[in-house]
């Protein structure tokens, strides 16, 4: 089936027979508006897959890719749960991103605040928060945060977000720096907290306000947002236990936790569907083609700054994306030079490569049930496969 993208859509879900932990059935392979991808070559997805499952790396996930505004394949496989019930996946199940609230989220808004006007990449963070400036941090400015070489330590101690997040943000603003800013490329989840902080102090809504206004709103993203409600947390996937209790849809990261489930590395809930309207939102250079007119969330010269490429020490960047890092085993090698995604620790990939016009989204709990699966290097195989399956 193919299904064309837009605000306004309700998503039609296949129905689908679980009679095991393995997927049963086919991929649904389509032709359809000039978008093909060839059945033989993507017939080798269930069995990769199939295997992963069986092996223990996840109880099941969704796959789904596009092109052209249209999803071309989206299939569910597995569980969803297996303790201390099994429930099915469903391609309609919500899942923690985790670190994908990076770039969707976070930077995204980001972006939105330079389109309007009211920030720039160059602004010292220090100029917006002036006690953050000590310890050497004054030269710290909002493009070193985006591409993670910022100088920042990558996780502070848990015991700082003890108290709640005015607590948490103060000890933050008297960290000092690992290494001199802008000199060696440190993944943080501390640099993204910043961020989220910083779109706060300059709209005055949280970064959970602000993206669900700015950009899930209006792209018809209901499914996704922090904090999600009673109804999509009936159908999320679990992760861990925390206190004895198993997590389904509260966010797992022990900082976003502490932080309310309101932050800007992680807490950020969505759908295979939801994250295709995106992705082809991003292809659309910052706009979503509709039948009527186009939403646009991002100008197109904002687009192309997240999107560029950018030098950092071992390797290349987008404003909250990777590029070509040591993060980049989930990305595979059959993408273009201009492709940009990022993984989460839960177990999700996002990649995007709009010279090929391809989509692709990878979503699990490897860490249910014992925190020990893994999905990187599979996600590559996988993207690699649908690469090579597209009819160009």
């Amino acid at each position: 089936m193919i299904l064309r993208l837009s605000p306004c859509l309700v998503m039609v879900v296949a129905a689908i027979s679980y009679g095991c932990l393995q997927a049963q059935i086919q991929p649904s392979i389509v032709n359809a508006d000039g978008v093909r991808f060839h059945d033989a070559k993507l017939a080798q997805i269930q069995s990769l897959v199939n295997s992963a499952i069986a092996s223990g790396e996840f109880p099941g996930c969704v796959i789904c890719f596009g092109r052209q505004n249209q999803i071309a394949f989206r299939q569910a496989y597995g569980h969803r749960q297996v303790q201390p019930v099994r429930v099915p996946m469903t391609v309609d199940t919500v899942f923690d991103l985790a670190s994908i609230t990076k770039p969707v989220a976070t930077a995204t808004s980001v972006m939105v605040l330079i389109d309007r006007g009211k920030l720039r990449l160059s602004d010292r963070i220090a100029d917006h928060f002036p006690k953050f400036a000590v310890n050497g941090k004054d030269l710290i400015i909002v493009k070193h945060l985006l591409i993670h070489q910022s100088g920042l330590i990558p996780d502070n101690s848990l015991s700082d977000y003890v108290g709640g997040p005015e607590l948490a943000w103060q000890r933050i603003c008297k960290l000092g720096l690992v290494c001199e800013v802008g000199t060696e490329f440190r993944y943080s989840d501390v640099n993204f907290i910043v961020l989220a902080k910083l779109v706060e102090q300059i709209s005055g809504r949280d970064i959970h306000q602000f993206s669900e206004q700015a950009i899930f709103q209006p792209l018809g993203m209901s499914d996704s947002g922090f904090l999600p409600a009673e109804p999509l947390r009936r159908r999320a996937a679990v992760t861990e236990q925390r206190d004895g209790v198993w997590l389904q849809g509260k966010v797992h990261d022990p900082r976003a936790h502490r932080l309310g489930g309101i932050a800007g590395h992680a807490g950020l809930f969505s759908t295979a569907d939801d994250l295709a309207i995106y992705a082809s939102m991003m292809i659309g250079r910052g706009a979503l083609a509709t039948e009527d007119q186009p939403v646009v969330v991002l100008s197109e010269l904002s687009w192309k700054k997240m999107t560029d490429a950018y030098a950092v020490s071992s390797g290349k960047r987008g404003l909250g994306w990777d590029k070509q890092t040591a993060f980049s085993s989930n990305k595979g090698s059959r993408l273009t030079a201009s492709a940009f995604g990022h993984g989460g620790f839960t177990g999700t990939v996002l990649w995007i490569d709009p010279e090929q016009d391809l989509f692709f989204i990878f979503l699990c709990s490897r860490l249910h049930p014992d925190g020990k699966g893994r999905v990187n290097r599979l996600a590559g195989q996988l993207l690699d496969i649908v690469v090579d399956a597209m009819d160009r």
